[in-house]
Order: structure tokens, then C-alpha cells, then sequence
């Protein structure tokens, strides 16, 4: 059975999820746990029981995210393609209910100087990084809202601290209320990615939240037991004007073994502005 943290969670308030599924690979991986072909009901069951309204996932194959949008069910929408020159490959697709969010725009960038160029880098970042910025109303509100979420490069801290100042310079042109999901590849409050929390246009909705349904597992587990103390490297944060009501990170199996490398983290939030709000 699937673990579920936030069963039933209704309007005014949302459900968030940021979840690296790991990328399926052609080759055979180890450990087996690893393998797409032995863990993709893992993933199906546990999204089909906790369904949240917007999910960010992270190194999403075509065939992955098909099978992601499938899981949650019919009425999920989905945005993002891939990080490739043609926009094919792994993506950072953006997941949600469209009976509580609806898509007003939406647009891919690519994490380099020319964010316009599909497949670009040039940050310290050989592989190309992209994040989906989407413009977002819930339905059962009629609150505006932003959401973005990306996948900061594994490799090289030059390209993470740039990445972060990025992330604070997109919140500083935005006006109104912003979620943030994305697998960052360093403990959120790292020195390096202090740049995200300049001049507090943000915060870790895990440090602000006033409940927490878990322990702060690390994020990481790669299909080992969780270890509370270890590095929480996915994150979901928000602008301080976003109500927090709760996070949590589930560190619980999925039948036998996990459905992917990482643990998703949750909240529930409620977005300033609308009716009920």
C-alpha cells in the first residue's frame, strides 16, 4: 500500500508535491530497485492514492511522463517538454488537477545566458538545465498564482549558485504569490544556493510551515533506508505571502521498496487572493 500524508485536502487549500521520479535508463542499472520495469507500479500506486493538485516532477522521460499523467488520472493536465535542442529527452514536466488549476500561460526556459535557445548552457552545467514557468489560477478560489519548477545541475556548484540567483531574479519580476518545486542537488539551506532567499522574496516552506507530518528525512535515499539528518536537496518553497499550512516527507516504502531514488516533499498551501482565502 501507498503512504498517504495528506489525505482529502480541499479548498481553500492545495496540495504540492515536488518528487525527482528518476529517469528511466535503456541499460540495466544497479540495483535492480533502480530499474524503471520494476518500479513504475511503485510510482503509479503511489500517486494514484495521494493525487496531489500541482506536482513538480523532475527528470521525467516522454514515456515517464506519459505514464506520470496516467497515474494521477484523467483529470491531470500537464506541462513541460524536454531539455534537448528539439525539446525532446528528460523534461521537468509540471502536473495538475484541472479540476482546481487552471493555465492562464506558461513557458520553458533553458538555465543558461540564452534562456530562450533550447538545449543551451554555459553556467558551469554541461548537461542542458531547463524549468517550466507557469501562470496559474485556482479554480475553486479564483486566486492568481506562479509556479516553477526545474532541476539544478548535479555537478557543478558554480552552476547551482547561478541557478539560484536565477530563481531569485525570476521571483523578483513576478508580481503576486509564487510556488517553487525542484530536485536543487544541495541541502536547501546550503551556502550555495543562499541566493534563492535574498532579500527574503522567499521561504522554505519547510522552516515556516507551523506543522509537520514527518521528520526531515533526507531527500535522497537512493532505495536505502531514509536517515533523518541527511542533506534535503528537493525543495518546495513559496513567497512569503503564500499560507503554509502544513509539510511533510514521507519516508515509507511503497509495497517493498521505493518508487524512486528520491522522496517527494509536500505541502499544504493556501494562495492569497481569493474568495475564502
Amino acid at each position: 500500500m501507498a503512504g498517504i500524508l495528506f489525505p482529502g485536502v480541499e479548498a481553500p487549500d492545495l496540495h504540492v508535491m515536488s518528487f525527482n521520479i528518476r529517469r528511466r535508463f535503456d541499460r540495466v542499472t544497479w540495483p535492480p530497485a533502480d530499474r524503471w520495469q520494476m518500479r513504475k507500479q511503485r510510482l503509479r500506486t503511489f500517486l494514484g492514492a495521494n493525487r496531489p493538485h500541482l506536482l513538480g516532477s523532475q527528470e521525467a522521460m516522454p514515456d515517464q511522463a506519459r505514464w506520470v499523467q496516467d497515474s494521477l488520472g484523467s483529470s491531470y493536465g500537464r506541462l513541460g517538454l524536454g531539455r534537448g535542442k528539439d525539446r525532446g529527452g528528460e523534461g521537468t514536466p509540471l502536473f495538475y488537477d484541472r479540476d482546481r488549476i487552471g493555465v492562464e500561460d506558461w513557458r520553458q526556459v533553458a538555465l543558461s545566458d540564452t534562456p530562450e535557445v533550447p538545449g543551451s548552457t554555459g553556467w558551469g552545467n554541461t548537461i542542458p538545465r531547463i524549468a517550466v514557468i507557469a501562470q496559474l489560477r485556482d479554480l475553486s478560489t479564483g486566486a492568481a498564482f506562479t509556479f516553477v519548477n526545474t532541476h539544478f545541475d548535479a555537478f557543478s556548484r558554480r552552476a547551482r549558485r547561478r541557478s539560484a540567483t536565477w530563481l531569485h531574479d525570476v521571483v523578483a519580476a513576478q508580481e503576486g504569490p509564487l510556488l517553487f518545486t525542484a530536485d536543487v542537488n544541495a541541502h536547501v539551506r546550503s551556502g550555495e544556493l543562499a541566493g534563492m532567499f535574498a532579500d527574503g522574496l522567499l521561504v522554505d516552506t519547510w522552516s515556516y510551515a507551523p506543522v509537520r507530518h514527518s521528520a526531515e528525512w533526507g531527500t535522497f535515499n537512493n532505495y536505502a533506508a531514509p536517515r533523518v539528518g541527511a542533506r534535503r536537496i528537493d525543495a518546495l518553497l513559496a513567497t512569503p505571502d503564500v499560507g503554509v499550512r502544513a509539510v511533510g516527507i514521507d519516508p515509507r516504502p511503497t509495497g517493498t521498496q521505493w518508487p524512486s531514488d528520491h522522496l517527494p516533499v509536500q505541502a499544504v498551501v493556501r494562495i492569497p487572493g481569493g474568495s475564502g482565502t
